[in-house]
Formats: C-alpha cells, sequence, structure tokens
C-alpha cells in the first residue's frame, strides 16, 4: 500500500527526504524521512573533504527539479539493517528504499514512475547485483522483477542515445567551494549590485540560510546567508523532535521558509559582511564576547571579536514572487532589525517590511498574538508611556548646542517654542572620563562636532530611545546627516579617531541604523592610528582664566584693547553671581542675556565678556547686586529662580542671545567691571550683536550714554527701526507723533501673531477659508470633545428619531463622508422634499451636503464649546477669480501652501466675524530675515493673486504694500501666472 507525502528536499540523484503533507503541530518541527529510490544509483556528491564524482550536481538538479514541494506516493520496497552498514562517521540509520510515483504526465494517464524518469534522462545507473530472469524473480519478485527489466531498457536506450551520464564528452568538472569565502567583504565587492542565481541548500530558522552560488557554469561557492531587515526565533538543530533549543514560533518560522525556499531557484543580492570589532580603547581586557568564549549564534547581532573572516553575509533572498523577508514579517514568523536600515537603504529601506510587520501586529499574527494586551499591561505597569513613541521618525532641525563628544542639542523646524532636544548619536561612544589622553580627545571631538554642526541645518533619524534609568534621563539616539551629500557625523567623527562604536548586545536591535558604516570607520581610524587610537601621548592645555578676579582682568585689558578685534568661541551664557562660584559651562540663571563665557583660543584663555552699553538694574532680594556700566542700552533681564519674575521680554532677550551659544565671533574690548568681566562690543559674522539686540525690540538705547560708543548711531537707528515695527518691547507704541484716525476700519492694528492650521479652503468665489486657532487650552478642550463625542455616538442614547428633521441655523452632529465619524455641525439649509440638509462643520469649517440618515440631534453637553472654525481671507490680496483661466491652479496653490500646515497668521484686521490674515510660514527660511514675508506676498510673486485696493487698511501698512508692489512686479518680469502673455494688471 503506497503513502502520500510531500518532497522536502533531495540529497542526491536517487535519496530524497520527505514530510508529511499535514502541518506540523505548534511548536515542533515537521517529521522527516529519507527515501533512497529503489533499483538505481547516482554518482555522489562532494563535501569539505572530497569532490563531486562526474555528473553527481546534474543529476542531482534532474530530480531536484522533478520532485522537490511536490507530492508523490511512495512505497517501502526493502530496508537495510543499520548492524549491516558500515559508517565512519556517526551512528549508522536504517536505509529505507521505496518505489516513487508523481502525477500523471496528462489526462487519463498512469502515474509516472520516479526510477524511470531519471534513469530514461540518463542521470542514473540501475544497480546490478539481483540477477536476471527467474533469478531476478526468486530475489525481488515478480512485480520489482518487471520493474527492474523496465529501468534496464531504459538504461540501454539512454546510452544510445548518449544522455546524461552516458554522454560521449565527459562533464567538465566545477569547482565547488564549502567554506564561506576567505574575505567576505572583498567577496561582497565584487559582486555587488548582482542577483546572482542560487539554490537554497538548508533552513537553520527562518531568516538563516545555507545557499550554494552558482557564479558561473563552472564555479560554485557556499555561504551562511542572513537574511537582511528581519530576524525569526531560533528553531532547534534536532530531527528526532527535541525543541528545547528552539524559541516560540522558530519551529513555524523554519517551516514557512522551507516550504517557500529550501531547494528553490532564487536569486541572491550580497549587502554586507559583520566586521570584526576588535578591541575598544576603553577596555583593558577582552570583550565580554570574546571572553566567555561564545562568538556568534546565527548571526543575531554582532559577532563576537575574530582575526578571522566574518561566518555570515547579510544579503537578500529574492524568490520570483518576492522577498521572503517581507512575506515572514506578514505572517508574524519575523522582526524588522532596524539596524538593518543602513544595509538596505539602498534597496529601498525598510519600510515595506515595517509595513508588513504592522501588518501582522495589526491580526495579531504569530509573534505579535498578545501584541496589544502586553504593550497596554506594560504601560500600566510602568506609569508612562513606552520609550519608543519617536522611535523611526525623523525631522529636520537645526543644532544650537554641543554638550560632549556624542550628545548634542537640536531645535526641529517648524517648532514654534524653539524648544531643545537633547539627544546622541546612536551606536556611538565618545571618549570621557579624568584620564589625560580621554580628555584630550573628548575636547577634540566636541571642537569638531561644534565646526561641523553648530547653527547648522540637518536631518535627524531616531534609532531608537534609551529608556529612563537611575538618574539618567531618557534619550533619543539619533543619526545626524547633514549637507548636500547626507554626511553621517558619526562616521565621520569615529573615522577620525574621535570616538568608537558602541557594543551592542548582540540580541539588542537598538542600534544605529548605520552600524556598519559605523563599524568600517572605526576599523580605518584603528588601521591607520588616528585619534584616540593612536600610541602618541597628549594632554589638555592649560587654560587660563582671565576673568578670576577685577584685578587679574585689569592686567590683561590694555593689550587686548590695543590689539582690536580678537577671534573667540561662545561657551555659554553666564550668569551674575550669587556669591558662590559656578561651574564652567554651567548656566545657573542669565541675566538680561548680556554676559557670556567666552573662550579665545589664540590666547588659550577664557573670560567672561560683557556686551557694551548693556546693563541690567540692582537685582535685589537681598543679593550680591550687579549693576554695569551703563553705556547706551538696556535689556529686560531673566528671572534667576523659580522665586523670581522675569521682565517683560526677559526671556525673549535670553533666547536671542542664546543664538550666539558656542558661535564663533569676534570681540573687541572696552573696560572691565569689578567682577572680572571684560566690556567690550561682540560681532558675529560682521555684525554688532548689541545692535541687533536693539534692531529686536530686546533693549532699550539711552541716548545721552550711547552717544559716547563707536556705535552709537547705529543704536539709536536700530531703536527707531524697533520701533517702527514695534517689535516686542516696542509692540504697544504709537509714538507722539500719532494722531487718531476717524475711521478705524483703515487704521493699522497692533501686531496680533497666532498659531493657526487651515482647516479648509472654499471652492467658490469669492475666495475664503477656514482656519483654527491652536491655543493650548481650546486645543485641549476640542480634543477631549471630540474623544467623548465619539464614544456617545457608539451608544444607542446618540439615535436620532425617525421624525428628525434638522431646521436651518441649528447645531447638529453629523457624519463626514470623507471619514465617517461625527463631527459637530450647523445646519445652513434644509430640504425636508429631498431629505437632505447643507452643513458646516463648525469645528473645522467644511461644507457639506448630507442626507437626513446621517444627521442626528446635537446633545446640550456639546453646545458649551464655541465653535472652533474662524472664518479668513488674506488680507492685502486677493486670488484671481475661480472661474478665470488660472484660477484653479491659484486655488491649488494655496491650497498646497497652506492646507492642513501649522503656520503663524498675524491679524491685520477684523470685519465682523471675518478674519484679515498676513500667513506666515514658520519653516521659510525668508522669514526668519525677512519680518514681512508671508504666503500672501509669495502668491503675488507667482502670479496667482493681485493687491485688493477695496482693503480700506491699505494705506497704514505702506511697508507691506512695498512688499507686495515688489512682488508684484517681480511677476510681471518673470511673465508668471496671469502676468503670463503681459501686464494685465487693472487700471
Amino acid at each position: 500500500m503506497s503513502t502520500r507525502a510531500i518532497v522536502k528536499s533531495v540529497l542526491s540523484g536517487d535519496t530524497v527526504v520527505i514530510r508529511p503533507k499535514e502541518q506540523p503541530e505548534k511548536g515542533k518541527p515537521a517529521k522527516e524521512k529519507v527515501l533512497h529510490i529503489a533499483g538505481i544509483s547516482a554518482p555522489r556528491l562532494g563535501s569539505m573533504v572530497r569532490e563531486d564524482e562526474p555528473h553527481a550536481f546534474s543529476s542531482r538538479e534532474f530530480l531536484r527539479a522533478l520532485l522537490v514541494g511536490k507530492e508523490v506516493a511512495y512505497t517501502i520496497t526493502h530496508t537495510i539493517d543499520a548492524s549491516a552498514q558500515k559508517s565512519a562517521v556517526g551512528t549508522p540509520q536504517d536505509r529505507e528504499f521505496a518505489s516513487l510515483l508523481i502525477a500523471p504526465a496528462g489526462p487519463g494517464q498512469p502515474p509516472q514512475d520516479v526510477a524511470t524518469l531519471i534513469v530514461s534522462a540518463g542521470w542514473v545507473k540501475v544497480r546490478d547485483g539481483v540477477g536476471e530472469g527467474d533469478e531476478a524473480v526468486r530475489r525481488l519478485g515478480a512485480e520489482e522483477a518487471k520493474k527492474r527489466e523496465n529501468l534496464r531498457a531504459a538504461e540501454t536506450q539512454a546510452k544510445a542515445e548518449n544522455k546524461g551520464i552516458w554522454a560521449e564528452q565527459s562533464e567538465n568538472q566545477r569547482t565547488v567551494s564549502f567554506q564561506m569565502p576567505a574575505d567576505p567583504h572583498a567577496f561582497i565587492a565584487e559582486h555587488k549590485g548582482q542577483d546572482i542565481d542560487a539554490i537554497v541548500e538548508q533552513v537553520r530558522d527562518g531568516t538563516q540560510l545555507r545557499v550554494r552560488l552558482l557564479l558561473d557554469d563552472h564555479t560554485h561557492q557556499f555561504i551562511n546567508l542572513n537574511i537582511a531587515g528581519a530576524k525569526s526565533p531560533r528553531a532547534s538543530n534536532a530531527r528526532d523532535g527535541d525543541t528545547s533549543g528552539s524559541e516560540p514560533w522558530g519551529e513555524e518560522a523554519r517551516f514557512f521558509t522551507e516550504s517557500r525556499l529550501l531547494q528553490r531557484a532564487i536569486k541572491v543580492r550580497l549587502l554586507s559582511a559583520p566586521a570584526s570589532l576588535g578591541a575598544s580603547p576603553f577596555q583593558s581586557g577582552p570583550t565580554p564576547a570574546a571572553a566567555s568564549g561564545k562568538g556568534t549564534n546565527g548571526g543575531q547581532g554582532l559577532p563576537a571579536p575574530t582575526t578571522g573572516g566574518a561566518s555570515v553575509i547579510i544579503g537578500m533572498a529574492l524568490h520570483p514572487n518576492g522577498n521572503i523577508a517581507e512575506f515572514l514579517c506578514s505572517a508574524g514568523l519575523a522582526k524588522v532589525i532596524d539596524w538593518h536600515a543602513g544595509i538596505l537603504a539602498q534597496q529601498g529601506g525598510l519600510d515595506r517590511l515595517r509595513a508588513a510587520e504592522k501588518s501582522a501586529k495589526d491580526k495579531r499574527l504569530g509573534l505579535w498574538e498578545g501584541y496589544g494586551a502586553s504593550a497596554n499591561k506594560g504601560d500600566a505597569t510602568n506609569g508612562h508611556a513606552a520609550a519608543t513613541t519617536t522611535k523611526g521618525s525623523s525631522f529636520d532641525a537645526t543644532v544650537v548646542r554641543v554638550w560632549g563628544s556624542d550628545q548634542l542639542s537640536v531645535v526641529a523646524k517648524g517648532d514654534d517654542q524653539g524648544r531643545e532636544r537633547r539627544v546622541q548619536l546612536a551606536s556611538v561612544r565618545g571618549p570621557r572620563g579624568t584620564e589625560a589622553k580621554q580628555a584630550y580627545w573628548a575636547n577634540e571631538a566636541k571642537e569638531f562636532l561644534r565646526k561641523r554642526l553648530i547653527g547648522k541645518t540637518v536631518h535627524v533619524l531616531i534609532d531608537y530611545v534609551k529608556p529612563r534609568e537611575g538618574e539618567y534621563e531618557e534619550r533619543e539616539c539619533v543619526t545626524v546627516t547633514y549637507g548636500g551629500q547626507n554626511t553621517n557625523v558619526a562616521e565621520q567623527l569615529i573615522e577620525k579617531g574621535l570616538a568608537t562604536v558602541l557594543r551592542h548586545k548582540r540580541d539588542d536591535e537598538d542600534r544605529s541604523a548605520e552600524l556598519d558604516k559605523l563599524i568600517v570607520a572605526e576599523q580605518t581610524a584603528v588601521t591607520e592610528g588616528r585619534g584616540l587610537h593612536s600610541t602618541k601621548d597628549v594632554s589638555l592645555p592649560r587654560i587660563v582664566d582671565a576673568s578670576e578676579s577685577g584685578s587679574r582682568a585689569s592686567q590683561y585689558l590694555p593689550s587686548w584693547k590695543r590689539a582690536g578685534r580678537h577671534a573667540a568661541v561662545v561657551s555659554s551664557l553666564r550668569a551674575a553671581s550669587r556669591g558662590k562660584k559656578s561651574h564652567d559651562n554651567q548656566v545657573d540663571f542669565v541675566a538680561a542675556g548680556s554676559r557670556f563665557k567666552v573662550y579665545m583660543p589664540k590666547e588659550n584663555t577664557k573670560i567672561t565678556f560683557v556686551l557694551a552699553g548693556k546693563s541690567f538694574q540692582g537685582l535685589g532680594m537681598g543679593l550680591n547686586d550687579e549693576t554695569d556700566v551703563s553705556q547706551g542700552i538696556r535689556a529686560p533681564r531673566t528671572a534667576r529662580s523659580a522665586n523670581e519674575k522675569s521682565e517683560p521680554f526677559g526671556a525673549e532677550s535670553h533666547r536671542f542671545a542664546s543664538r550666539y551659544m558656542q558661535r564663533d565671533v569676534e570681540i573687541a574690548f572696552d573696560s572691565t567691571d569689578k567682577q572680572g568681566g571684560f566690556i567690550g562690543a561682540m560681532y558675529a559674522n560682521g555684525v554688532n550683536v548689541a545692535v541687533e539686540l536693539v534692531k529686536e525690540g530686546l533693549a532699550s538705547v539711552h541716548t545721552y550714554s550711547a552717544e559716547a560708543l563707536p556705535f552709537g548711531r547705529e543704536l539709536a537707528a536700530a531703536e527707531e527701526e524697533a520701533k517702527k515695527n514695534h517689535k516686542n518691547l516696542w509692540a504697544d507704541y504709537t509714538g507722539e507723533e500719532v494722531t487718531a484716525t476717524a475711521d478705524e476700519s483703515s487704521a493699522a492694528l497692533a501686531p496680533e501673531y497666532l498659531d493657526v492650521t487651515v482647516t479648509a479652503v472654499r471652492d467658490s468665489d469669492p475666495f475664503g477659508f477656514s482656519v483654527q486657532v491652536l491655543d493650548d487650552k481650546n486645543v485641549a478642550e476640542l480634543t477631549k470633545l471630540m474623544s467623548d463625542f465619539s464614544l456617545h455616538h457608539r451608544s444607542a442614547a446618540a439615535s436620532a428619531p425617525s421624525t428628525f428633521s434638522p431646521k436651518s441655523g441649528e447645531l447638529v452632529s453629523a457624519k463626514f463622508t470623507e471619514d465617517n465619524q461625527w463631527y459637530r455641525a450647523k445646519v445652513k439649509k434644509s430640504s425636508a422634499l429631498k431629505k437632505e440638509a447643507l452643513l458646516q462643520f463648525i469645528d473645522y469649517g467644511n461644507e457639506e451636503t448630507l442626507p437626513f440618515s446621517r444627521i442626528r440631534p446635537l446633545d446640550a453637553k456639546f453646545k458649551s464649546l464655541p465653535g472652533q472654525a474662524r472664518d479668513a481671507r488674506l488680507s492685502f490680496v486677493k486670488l484671481v477669480p475661480r472661474s478665470s483661466e488660472y484660477g484653479p491652479e491659484a486655488w491649488r496653490r494655496f491650497s498646497a501652501l497652506a492646507e492642513g500646515r501649522k503656520l503663524v497668521a498675524n491679524v491685520d484686521q477684523r470685519e465682523g466675524n471675518l478674519l484679515h490674515l498676513r500667513l506666515i510660514d514658520p519653516s521659510d527660511p525668508n522669514a526668519a530675515d525677512d519680518p514681512l514675508a508671508c504666503l500672501n506676498a509669495d502668491l503675488v510673486r507667482e502670479g496667482l493673486a493681485t493687491v485688493d485696493k477695496t482693503c480700506r487698511y491699505l494705506s497704514a501698512y505702506p511697508q507691506v504694500i512695498k512688499k507686495l508692489e515688489a512682488a508684484s512686479d517681480g511677476a510681471k518680469a518673470d511673465r508668471l501666472g496671469i502676468f503670463e502673455f503681459g501686464d494685465v494688471s487693472e487700471d
């Protein structure tokens, strides 16, 4: 009686491994059986100790292509007992011989005998030693003897036709290398960018394969391949059912890959090989991995330091149906390895794998079967949100401070609050400590980062988040790139020997996306003896503190004053003394943003520097009061502690001064104060910092004192400009010459800047839009209301009576078509005949006509919060009519610039409830330099809007009108928008 099974693999031209048709039990490997095809003998494949016999690989390939993955019917013909066998290696096993049948060649035909097929193709020999005729019948039985006779007839025909092993021309011997390449990195470089034909010979677990690379017709190379981007749980190595060494879902992952890839023809793309890490300059002995004597187990993480080549190669296994890593992640049988992002950067990154993993998480498949419950439980247990909320996100930012050799602070682009985020370079360990050599290179590393990054725009990728531990705060660990080439600053730092690669545990997947590159960079630094890896003795130079006392400062002043300007670096903002000494670079408090800690590299000296003309009044509170000699201007001071209150615009003054932190500046000396501070002028990029402070309205000028300063006239002019532009201290300044106007609608309003989001754009003339004002209180209240609103509409109490007919002007709840969510709305028109109503959603401004079935009465508890959408229009300008040729383009352009984005708006006029807004994009670099930069002017410059001469307040904003007229002239000159065919301006 025959038994049916699936052919798992083919060991040679006459031997197969089969498994049951059914899926194995959960957590158990599939049961296997090795069968030798009765009556035939194939050439033996080679191994590490012997070469292939002639035609062995071709014979195996014929049977592999014929049987792997297909169903067969087998009948055991006889068994050779293990005790009758001789084995040089291991314990001999019973050998089972069987006849195999596969599906018929066509409808109505009998099943095909595998032995006959392979003999007919000439890839095996018929076994001798059973005799012929009656002798064969006596020894094999009549049926088996007849089969053997048919095999001999097929063999005779194959010989006659010179098929397979009977070919007259002998097969060229191929070279097969069973060992990993001696230099994997050179091997990868040689085949970089190639999709190599390959056969999967073994599946160790879901993502670890033993692969035969078919480099050409005569050269085969075996490699251990780790699938890039994903990692499956470990599977057992035993065939006897012992799964003690496997991890949960490890057996399922291996079966998943085996059933799809084992002994299938695939393409392999080689990407990387784990590098030898060597010894860290911070370790006196071997690394923990080396000390324990354990190497890599299946390529999890980085291997232990080794002097030989890598034991695995990381690459992609590409089946005709796709990348197996993506299928494994989608089935919940592998997790994405974030640190492979760098390896896969040129292959499209990890986006598809992450999407597949997210799908498995949502469906609670495999490894994620308890995902939702465990995550919620963990949050409740810890009492705070998970530490990986920002992991994988990226943003553009400006570097504002370098804290040390591997930490810096950035401010994200578009963050109106200017909040600093202190981040650490991922997988990087900078030098630190009191040891002279490390202290020297720590200073060099910090200076390297300062020169490269301070004030620059960078791209930040959050690789992982280091959770809070003891006294250490939670820290985002990032990869920082800058410049047009997207240069990784961590890679540069390590390549110069100014930092080393952090040693991660092998099962730690929180690591840099560019870890491989960092390791290669460190190898370069070690090889060339750079920085920390050099043998030369170094030590920090002695830095003199010239501001240690007033008498000491006075000794340096005469010579420095005569020398003119000096190159310097602002180390930190300094606070006035409280009667105790502050630590270097530590800001206890800042008094009026006037005092800086400055390092003069040429003189190798550090000083406290006070801007000439800056003064702050007695600090009071019974402390050691300080008053700088008043020399022309006064800036508001900031609070020194939580018990004090800053003067108006003191915090803004401090933030302004902070922009010069760690910048290269020039300083000129004038005098000293009694505490040892040097008073003088500071220039950044040739611009006087004190003048800039006045120009921003963050300091006032004392006219009489300012006249004694070389730049007194500049200070006076800067103050006039600040007054004219109503900046900061001068926000409410009216001026003595200003007279009241009879018509309020034509007067300029005081600047009123709001954070807004454009939530809706009208699709018909006249042009208008809706905004939400992003007030913290209102945003929080709306968020809570919408949450309660959603829960309310899931209950039966929220259903509408069958006779409900909304009336014009009534507040209702309505189900918005685009997302099928419920929102508050106001009825503008209602038709009982059509059973539909025109609604305006009061929190977003959208309008939509909906059937009564999607409208419900609004519960009274949701009416207390006013509608959050405000009707608005662009101040000073009007878009070209929508019905005109350029109208649709103008509408689309405004939507692209504003809709759904967080902007800053200045209210230039109010017309009842309609706001006339000047919209400013905070991410626009021009906005930082040009106070009049706005989207209104941008649309005019593109020829999609014109100055609206019906606005009665135009004459009250002469500078804005001048800006708009210049924009209009530019559009005409460049023939943009409505000016494409000439000047079509209104008379």
